[in-house]
């Protein structure tokens, strides 16, 4: 296990200096540091002067890839990709365009982000399996058939629809919670439960399909046969043989919402007007700054790439036949 462990550590270096090389060359193929400099200072009236002195305040006015001014290994790490890839591998973070420390706002951003994708994951989860379960207890009758066209539906429509018609519903026509806004502590309670029930709808058709394939596949199998000839009940076959059993698939896709716990929903936050980190990439995003978006980037590669090692490992406690080498 600690081999294996070590193994994966290495193994994710690379694809971490990958993330971070496609990151770079994506955004800068464009924007360029001249760009960036006007956003900030202003589109009009930009004199060359005002943006050069931009550039070399953030770090801009080196070449991007590769100094030919330079010799040695210099060639390489006197430019703009060097100098701002590698502090994130010790997670300095540095500074927004805007001046702003990034670890900073990372850490109080990262709060209202859980207290929203938390309980969707959690409720979705539990909410997700039960309807599934429910509808393979009665496959093939009405409650079956029902459960099916309504999931079909459900992900038939676009997430803003539940945002906007939760919104218009719930907060502006019956006045139950705030349309938006968020305050830390109690009170927080009235911001987001609005965004967690919007959360939990949205995905529960997706889920709950697929949950009750991978339930069905189960069903069909020999053990379960073979249990039911024991005489066993139904309902302790599905829940104690087809639940266990089907785990396997059902960590693999929670894997996938990991990173997501942290870095927020972009939509939904914004929206809401929820301070996570999901809207703070989605600011940074429309004004171009690039040491925001590297960095939530950066930790979301390293989020998922966690997420797969806790999947590897988690297999091998819903079955004991798996073992990592």
């Amino acid at each position: 296990m600690i081999a294996y462990l070590i193994r994966r550590l290495l193994y994710a270096v690379p694809i971490l200096v990958g993330v971070n090389l496609l990151t770079f060359a994506l955004f800068f193929v464009v924007n360029t540091p001249d760009d960036m400099a006007r956003i900030q200072l202003g589109i009009k009236r930009v004199t060359p002067d005002a943006i050069h002195n931009w550039k070399v305040a953030h770090g801009y006015d080196k070449p991007l890839f590769f100094n030919p001014g330079e010799s040695g290994s210099n060639f390489f790490t006197d430019t703009i990709f060097f100098e701002k890839s590698v502090p994130m591998f010790r997670f300095e973070f540095g500074r927004s365009d805007d001046g702003r420390d990034i670890a900073q706002e990372i850490e109080s951003r990262a709060g209202p982000s859980l207290e929203i994708a938390l309980p969707v994951f959690l409720i979705g989860m539990m909410t997700n399996v039960s309807f599934a379960l429910m509808m393979a207890f009665f496959r093939a009758t009405l409650v079956d058939v029902w459960g099916v066209v309504m999931c079909v539906a459900a992900m038939s429509i676009s997430g803003l629809f539940y945002i906007i018609g939760g919104q218009f519903l719930v907060a502006k026509l019956w006045h139950w919670v705030p349309i938006s806004g968020f305050e830390a502590g109690a009170s927080s309670l009235k911001f987001v439960i609005l965004p967690v029930v919007i959360g939990v709808a949205s995905g529960l058709g997706s889920g709950a399909r697929w949950y009750r394939t991978i339930f069905l596949e189960e069903i069909g199998r020999d053990y379960v046969r073979t249990a039911k000839a024991k005489g066993i009940s139904e309902i302790r076959v599905l829940f104690h043989h087809v639940l266990r059993n089907g785990l396997i698939p059902i960590l693999t896709g929670a894997v996938v919402v990991i990173p997501s716990l942290f870095m927020g929903s972009l939509i939904m936050e914004s929206f809401f007007g929820i301070p996570g980190l999901g809207s703070y990439t989605l600011d940074a995003i429309n004004s171009q700054d690039f040491a925001i978006v590297r960095s939530m980037v950066f930790i979301g590669s390293v989020l998922y790439i966690i997420g797969l090692m806790l999947t590897d490992i988690s297999y091998t406690l819903a079955d004991p036949r798996i073992r990592l080498q």
